[in-house]
């Protein structure tokens, strides 16, 4: 999901750079959601609220 995140960060910066205003708010906001739910699985994880095998 990190690879995802990283992802979509280079469009953003790509897209903003070229001018493309809408793309780069797009993938900026999914990987602002994509960085919110790595954050509370992370957390889940943490205080051992679930478990990965």
């Amino acid at each position: 999901m990190i690879k995802w995140i990283l992802i979509l960060l280079v469009i953003a910066a790509v897209a903003s750079l070229l001018g493309f205003g809408r793309l780069a708010g797009a993938a900026a906001t999914a990987a602002q959601i994509l960085i919110g739910v790595v954050l509370i699985l992370f957390l889940l994880v943490i205080f051992g609220v679930i478990a990965i095998a």
